[in-house]
């Protein structure tokens, strides 16, 4: 059974940097694609950040520059950098990964979320 456990959020300034950790434990053979999302109440989910595991990222637009997604294979971890972060940056922030089990069966996993609070 495949977990996913964010952290690194917090209430933060406007210009400041924050770091979400993604770790995943479990049966874990790979990690094929990974994903950060954010949502805020009455708003669908955004896409922020995606990561393959050819090395190709994705980045919203309003936030491409700023955030980086990155991972620690050995690690099973996916980081976000968040810099010069925005009052609208404001939102839950999630992990999603879908990867294979050492039995190669795919599984899709998303995480509880942290909390990001920047003010201005």
């Amino acid at each position: 059974q495949v977990q996913l456990v964010e952290s690194g959020g917090g209430s933060v300034q406007a210009g400041s940097s924050l770091t979400l950790s993604c770790a995943a434990s479990g049966s874990i053979f790979s990690m094929d694609s990974m994903v950060w999302y954010r949502q805020t109440p009455g708003n669908q989910r955004e896409l922020v950040a995606g990561l393959l595991d050819n090395g190709d990222t994705h980045y919203a637009d309003s936030v491409r520059g700023r955030f980086s997604i990155s991972r620690d294979k050995s690690r099973n971890m996916v980081t976000l950098q968040l810099n010069n972060l925005k009052p609208e940056d404001t939102a839950v922030y999630s992990c999603s990964i879908v990867g294979r089990d050492y039995s190669r069966v795919r599984f899709v996993k998303q995480g509880q979320g942290t909390q990001v609070t920047v003010s201005s």
